[in-house]
């Protein structure tokens, strides 16, 4: 495994400090409708983001832009950090509520 790919499976798996408590079922109810929505604008984005990238390869001789390759994992992580707080895989919500790595 490489230097970037050990970065972001720290990010995915690493370390995360649970609640000492799970919030009661009313108030995971709301965060999961909030998460939820957040992870359909995140998609939006990816899409727009994705075609931008394209547009940026196809005219640099297939080098894509590392900031946007970048911005591309970090959401990447977010949205399944959200996933597993969706899934109650995790009671870690993710940022804002959380530190974004």
């Amino acid at each position: 495994m490489d230097q970037d790919e050990t970065k972001i499976e720290g990010r995915l798996h690493g370390e995360q400090f649970e609640p000492e408590q799970p919030d009661n079922m009313l108030w995971r109810l709301i965060f999961m409708l909030l998460i939820a929505v957040m992870i359909s604008f995140a998609q939006t984005i990816l899409g727009v983001v994705t075609v931008i990238q394209f547009l940026v390869m196809l005219v640099s001789n297939k080098q894509p832009n590392e900031r946007l390759a970048e911005f591309g994992t970090d959401l990447g992580i977010w949205m399944a950090k959200a996933a597993r707080y969706q899934t109650a895989a995790s009671n870690v919500k993710p940022w804002p509520w959380t530190e974004l790595d």
